[in-house]
């Protein structure tokens, strides 16, 4: 379990696109994880929805945005377009 204003070990994130980071690649940044139980739900999808509309906000704040779930990468990469 992770503590509040406690450190983390870095680990390694699988993107869409092909793509990967680890979590130390935000170290200068904000970091807003969201977590989803399933893509494509109307809950999850209203959520995913609203953060993508607030990108630019978000992203004046120099704050990046990653949605955790337990689909497969193919699964969130529909569910991302």
């Amino acid at each position: 379990m992770v503590k509040i204003n406690k450190k983390v070990k870095d680990f390694d994130i699988l993107l869409t696109g092909n793509k990967s980071a680890k979590l130390s690649d935000y170290l200068n940044n904000y970091l807003i994880l969201y977590f989803y139980p399933k893509a494509s739900t109307p809950g999850c999808t209203t959520e995913s929805c609203e953060f993508s509309e607030r990108f630019p906000q978000f992203s004046q704040l120099n704050a990046n945005i990653l949605g955790v779930s337990t689909d497969s990468l193919k699964r969130q990469e529909n569910f991302k377009t």
